[in-house]
């Protein structure tokens, strides 16, 4: 049995840590409503910019007119991962369901026979894949938030080296992997095709054969050209997305854990009291046995 001095000093350490975690949780409140305030209002501009690049590349019956980002290549051999997570921890399950969603996304295109290359924004994705595909891992980039505000100019630049890989035939296709917040509880991990434009899938094709029917636009400039100044905006557009869509996810995540973690500190202090009690009150009927087996021996 521990000693009193052991299990005092237990229950102060744990008192500290729920302070702690009671503290972080209502910083992550705070930060929370800035996060999904910033998060809700960009995606009006998200779906518009899509229903467009839609309604364009829809318009147009001959798609070999467009550039290959639009229709991509024939081969489609190699396949990009751009992971989004956190540098942070204590936000309960938040990175790992997105590197469980890229985990199983990364053995369907191996499976496939592709070559698949990895690119992680945030350390916390990083850590998670290393073990399994470190050699798949081709850089990590650090997120440079200080004050915890989401930085257009950072997408710019990912957005921007991504196309630079793009056209030095790097790689065919590319993804995203972000987590869209949904409520602090619920978080959805996602899988989003920036490069290209088009996808094969049968349900695009369907949705893009009735947006011919009903919307037909006349655009000037000429598709190609307007195509050609709106793909690096949206690619820009869809990184910087999921990156307000994490900040609010993360924060959401943080402050649902950290609720969690202070009352299970407050269960332990209690669980610890009882036993400092009881401890004590056997070490007071033990002295009093051997004051009272003393004065009776005399």
């Amino acid at each position: 049995m521990s000693s009193l001095k052991d299990l005092r000093n237990r229950i102060n350490g744990v008192i500290s840590t729920k302070k702690i975690t009671a503290a972080m949780k209502l910083v992550a409140g705070a930060r929370l409503k800035r996060a999904h305030i910033a998060a809700t209002a960009s995606r009006p501009y998200v779906a518009k910019l899509e229903e467009i690049i839609n309604n364009i590349t829809s318009s147009v019956q001959n798609i070999e007119i467009f550039p290959k980002i639009v229709k991509g290549s024939e081969s489609n051999k190699i396949h990009l991962i751009v992971l989004i997570t956190s540098d942070r921890g204590l936000c309960g399950s938040f990175n790992t369901a997105m590197a469980r969603l890229a985990k199983k996304r990364i053995n369907e295109l191996l499976n496939s026979n592709k070559i698949v290359k990895i690119l992680c924004i945030g350390k916390k994705g990083y850590n998670q894949l290393k073990r399994e595909y470190k050699d798949l891992i081709i850089n990590t980039i650090v997120l440079p938030y200080k004050s915890n505000e989401v930085d257009y100019e950072f997408a710019q630049k990912v957005s921007h080296r991504i196309l630079m890989m793009y056209e030095n035939d790097k790689f065919d296709s590319a993804s995203i992997i972000f987590s869209l917040f949904r409520s602090p509880l619920k978080q959805e991990p996602q899988l989003k095709q920036i490069i290209p434009v088009l996808n094969n899938d049968e349900n695009t094709t369907k949705n893009s054969v009735e947006s011919i029917d009903k919307e037909i636009y006349e655009y000037e400039p000429e598709e190609e050209y307007i195509l050609k100044n709106l793909i690096p905006h949206n690619i820009s557009i869809q990184i910087y997305m999921g990156l307000l869509e994490n900040a609010a996810g993360e924060e959401g995540a943080r402050m649902i854990a950290m609720d969690n973690a202070t009352r299970n500190a407050e269960e332990l202090i209690d669980v610890l009291r009882l036993n400092y009690n009881r401890s004590r009150q056997a070490q007071i009927t033990r002295e009093l046995i051997e004051v009272i087996s003393g004065s009776e021996a005399i």
